[in-house]
């Protein structure tokens, strides 16, 4: 597939189904294959993954569910409950993390870029999640990004042994596509885009 193409069939999943389009070692190979090439700053390689299949990527959607569960408004109950539900019946969650150590580290050996650090850790984080999308994208696996921290971050740093250093950034359900994504609108391209020459 070129990879413009690759690019336009990326979307938002939302109705995810558990039918196995590859093996769940070879969605881990490819994931770290991903992982090991993404790009970052100073090749400082901050970003963090996990991986859930099975009983913990379900154990995870349970423990969203039961926070937001704490917090949302009766009348949106319903519509939450439904919206969790279709992530669990996929085949795993990816967690994305950046390890705050590293950061600490490259503001106190470049002090003059000090500042610079946490938004560019935001941005390899942002580059990671995309690479990802594309890579499950490109085998017909459908996913969505999503941000249920901070909300979530105790209880899940608590079940999964996660270090603290690590902070949550994003969750990417990901499964079969058991319906296809809304038609996607787009703002003209002349009003997003200026060429000099």
């Amino acid at each position: 597939m070129e990879i413009e193409n690759i690019f336009a069939a990326r979307r938002s999943v939302y109705a995810l189904g558990n039918e196995q389009l590859m093996p769940k070692d070879d969605i881990t190979s490819l994931l770290e294959h991903v992982l090991k090439y993404a790009p970052s700053a100073f090749n400082s390689q901050s970003s963090r993954m996990v991986i859930l299949y099975g009983d913990a990527y379900h154990k995870f959607w349970n423990i969203t569910m039961k926070m937001l569960h704490k917090i949302t408004p009766p009348e949106k109950l319903d519509s939450m409950i439904v919206k969790i539900n279709s992530f669990q019946k996929g085949l795993g969650t990816v967690l994305f993390f950046e390890d705050e150590n590293t950061i600490h580290s490259l503001e106190k050996q470049y002090p003059l870029y000090a500042e610079n650090f946490p938004k560019w850790s935001q941005q390899s984080s942002g580059m990671l999640q995309y690479m990802v999308w594309i890579a499950l994208s490109a085998h017909s696996i459908g996913a969505s990004l999503q941000h249920y921290n901070p909300l979530i971050d105790d209880e899940i740093h608590h079940e999964y042994d996660i270090p603290d250093n690590w902070q949550l950034i994003a969750q990417m359900p990901f499964g079969s596509i058991a319906a296809p994504a809304a038609d996607k609108t787009f703002i003209p391209i002349n009003q997003r885009l200026k060429i000099f020459d």
